[in-house]
């Protein structure tokens, strides 16, 4: 009789520690602001919007086990505020992005463009997209406030640099308590959060042919480079960076980008996608597993279904200032990952007009992945040179 031996799969564990609970808050400066601003600028059911916002991070967490949460759609979410386009619309849109990137993983094109894009012009993305949060942190959150606003910005700053990295005491977890703290003392009286108790359910939404149209032309087309860009290959990217040992295709997360926006629009929820920002965020402030994303997934399902109708004094419980340590912090993990290629002059100047042109112009991430591509093939041509010794 013959033994065949039989190898166990590597199974990846999910915890629910400390550190993982210090993790699920690392992408909040990014995702509350958005999540709130798209919600009132719509004006969508608050509930529906919380409660799938936090179903779409508990399934990722499950699906993935890896600090890599779900994030609203940037690009939708800005025009959304500053256009005060309408749910219908944006539900539209949700539905048209999610079909277009089910197909685009299903014809193997997401797998294609991970191998034909180079990781100078990834990390020239990755570059724009930190530059791009810390300059928001700076300008719009932590100098909210006032002078309070000011003393709370700059103690969570000074209590960061200390603390980061901290396994034993996880500086986001004081962040959060310090935020809670100033916005009871400041902001929201108990009773008022006390009103606002109440079970809701997601409500159900069919979208129209029109929306999906107009939501298309007006919404998803814009996304779609900042998708493909930050979405899928530079969140690949990052998870290689930090996790060697995990494999995750392109295809793998354009497949639940898309079936996460297939299903959204039916239920009352927000356009979301996967981010290289949230990776970073999460995994700065600690998280090692899809604990943390669980986590921050339960947190706002439970705000959903319970305190949804108390939802205008809901968004005062996290001050800006604070959102805005955690967002620039968030941000500078980005900004770091460009050190693998400051050795190479020629890959430091791909990932520099990259990022720069993404940062600074109308579809720049669209404008500076085209131009990164183009001088990474002249270069490699030996069209256009640039010696190492220069810089």
């Amino acid at each position: 009789m013959k033994l065949v031996a039989t190898v166990k799969p590597k199974t990846f564990p999910i915890r629910f520690d400390r550190n993982e609970w210090a993790g699920a808050f690392g992408d909040l400066g990014t995702d509350f602001p958005l999540v709130v601003g798209v919600t009132l600028a719509a004006n969508l059911d608050s509930t529906s919007v919380l409660t799938m916002f936090g179903l779409m991070q508990i399934l990722t967490g499950l699906r993935y086990r890896l600090p890599m949460p779900v994030q609203p759609l940037k690009a939708m979410a800005a025009l959304v505020i500053t256009q005060r386009l309408g749910g219908p619309v944006l539900y539209g849109a949700g539905l048209a992005i999610g079909v277009i990137m089910l197909s685009l993983s299903l014809s193997g094109f997401m797998d294609w463009l991970a191998r034909a894009i180079p990781k100078s012009v990834v990390r020239g993305i990755q570059f724009g997209l930190g530059l791009q949060l810390a300059m928001l942190a700076l300008r719009e959150y932590m100098l909210a406030d006032g002078l309070p606003g000011y003393a709370l910005a700059v103690a969570g700053f000074g209590l960061t640099l200390i603390l980061l990295g901290n396994r034993r005491y996880p500086v986001a977890l004081l962040l959060v308590l310090i935020g809670f703290a100033y916005s009871f003392t400041f902001k929201i009286p108990t009773s008022a959060l006390a009103q606002g108790i109440g079970l809701g359910l997601p409500k159900v939404h069919v979208p129209q042919w029109s929306d999906i149209l107009a939501g298309f032309l007006l919404l998803a087309l814009p996304q779609i480079p900042l998708s493909l860009g930050n979405s899928i290959l530079a969140t690949r990217q990052l998870i290689e960076d930090l996790f060697p040992e995990r494999r995750v295709t392109a295809r793998q997360l354009g497949l639940t980008y898309a079936l996460m926006n297939v299903a959204n629009p039916f239920f009352g929820g927000i356009p979301t996608c996967h981010g290289s920002g949230g990776v970073a965020g999460h995994y700065t402030f600690g998280a090692r597993t899809g604990g943390s994303v669980i986590i921050e997934g339960a947190l706002y399902m439970l705000v959903g279904l319970f305190f949804g109708r108390g939802f205008d004094v809901i968004v005062k419980i996290f001050p800006l200032p604070i959102l805005g340590v955690i967002l620039f912090f968030e941000g500078v993990a980005l900004l770091r990952l460009v050190r693998d290629g400051a050795s190479s002059g020629s890959e430091w100047m791909i990932i520099l007009l990259v990022g720069l042109l993404a940062v600074g112009l109308p579809y720049g991430y669209l404008i500076g992945m085209f131009v990164g591509i183009a001088l990474a093939f002249l270069m490699k041509r030996g069209l256009v040179t640039l010696e190492d010794k220069e810089l």
